[in-house]
């Protein structure tokens, strides 16, 4: 899978998206993830995921993660018909504000939580959804799954 990572803030460490980078792999290949597939996973303020947020979600609040699926179809959307274009699986933004405050509230690593909204995000592109209970759980089970069969536990 090929990811593109965008730091909006300068907060993010090299080493911190090398180890996004290994843990999105991982829970691609988990998933059956073709490996031509895109995601980008942009880091921003509480300012910009606000805004984000009210726009899209008609929610005027700072979130921690907000992802953007790129293969929900429309009614009515035009289809794409093309074999050798790669699989584009969406977008993924994770507040970095929310990200520090979260780990001190939840009292383990800056690392943990980031890696928590990363694969929360990624199971949003892959379909997955918590707006019912019998949902939710089987989406909060993978993600702690993921996290535990990659050493990123709390």
């Amino acid at each position: 899978m090929n990811i593109d990572f965008q730091d909006n803030t300068n907060k993010v460490a090299a080493a911190d998206i090398d180890l996004l980078e290994r843990l999105l792999q991982f829970a691609a290949e988990r998933e059956n993830v073709p490996s031509e597939a895109e995601v980008s996973v942009n880091f921003v303020t509480n300012e910009e995921i606000r805004e984000i947020n009210k726009n899209y979600r008609q929610k005027d609040t700072p979130t921690d993660v907000i992802s953007f699926a790129m293969q929900e179809s429309v009614d009515g959307e035009m289809e794409i018909i093309g074999e050798d274009l790669p699989v584009t699986l969406g977008d993924i933004i994770i507040s970095i504000d929310k990200t520090i405050e979260q780990a001190e509230e939840y009292n383990h690593s800056f690392q943990r939580e980031l890696g928590f909204l990363s694969v929360h995000g990624l199971l949003h592109l892959l379909g997955y959804d918590h707006m019912e209970k019998d949902e939710e759980k089987v989406m909060f089970t993978k993600q702690e799954e993921i996290l535990g069969e990659f050493g990123l536990e709390r």
